[in-house]
């Protein structure tokens, strides 16, 4: 089934957004990733960008968080312009990569030790911000031990822990629970939920599971071939397309495609690889 075209639209939130996209496009060549893309988060909520492989949901992400430069439009992340003013930008978000990210040779303390000294962090500081992202993801029992004996589960909170060190106001997160068993799923989005109550962060996330987004995400987008093809709460897309309706529908509904289903050091290493390279 082919895109209808946007579905309505809530009433937009009261205050600025804290991201916010307006005509934004991205080609490669004589590819359009993606296609005069508008949408807004507000601050203090989780986002889905949502989407078959190949929709554009990273390009996205790598626009908004400085990576890559739009060829068209404009965005903005924590009130500064992504273009104008990359480094303020990079100064207040988070990023935690689909491919991954934590050294396995090194212990979970050190990986955090690396990551604090490259956000500036010094002395009684960095220790203090240490101790807290250990703490916070559950990880303070094993900080000593080398992240290659770590599960897959535990290293995404590691992961997490890196991006939230210098408490970013924007975590971007590419497929934050890809390769995790329930339980580790379960307890990666327990933290999530957590961060944005307890810290106040904004989350934009992507995912390919529908239940999970269903669960998390009080706004979603829908992206097909590189434009919006809806967006809405996802208690509102689903009554839309009827009694009954469940956010696996909304997706085969609104892109045309049937949702694809998405251990340790090895395995996460493995499994994020595979999901990178199919985009």
């Amino acid at each position: 089934m082919s895109p209808t075209g946007p579905a309505p639209l809530s009433p937009p939130p009261a205050g600025p957004p804290v991201v916010e996209a307006r005509g934004l496009v991205r080609r490669f060549g004589e590819v359009t990733a993606v296609d005069h893309l508008d949408f807004a988060v507000r601050e203090r909520s989780i986002f889905g960008l949502l989407g078959p492989n190949g929709a554009g949901k990273s390009t996205v992400i790598k626009m908004l968080i400085t990576l890559l430069a739009p060829t068209e439009g404009t965005a903005r992340v924590a009130g500064f312009d992504v273009v104008a003013q990359p480094a303020a930008v990079r100064r207040r978000i988070g990023y935690v990569p689909q491919m991954l990210s934590a050294d396995g040779a090194l212990t979970g303390y050190e990986n955090l030790r690396l990551s604090a000294k490259l956000y500036g962090l010094r002395g009684p500081e960095r220790k203090r911000a240490i101790s807290e992202a250990l703490d916070f993801m559950g990880l303070a029992e094993v900080a000593d031990r080398l992240v290659r004996h770590y599960s897959g589960g535990m290293i995404r909170r590691l992961e997490i822990a890196q991006s939230m060190l210098h408490r970013p106001a924007v975590l971007f997160l590419d497929e934050p629970t890809v390769g995790l068993d329930p339980v580790a799923r379960q307890a990666v989005l327990d933290k999530l939920r957590e961060l944005k109550d307890q810290l106040d962060t904004t989350i934009l996330l992507t995912t390919h599971a529908m239940d999970e987004a269903d669960e998390i995400c009080e706004q979603v987008a829908f992206l097909h071939q590189g434009r919006l093809a809806a967006t809405g709460s996802p208690a509102e897309l689903k009554a839309a397309l009827g009694p009954g309706s469940t956010l696996d529908d909304v997706f085969i509904h609104f892109t045309g495609f049937a949702v694809e289903p998405g251990g340790g050091y090895r395995d996460a290493g493995r499994v994020r690889r595979t999901a990178h390279r199919l985009g």
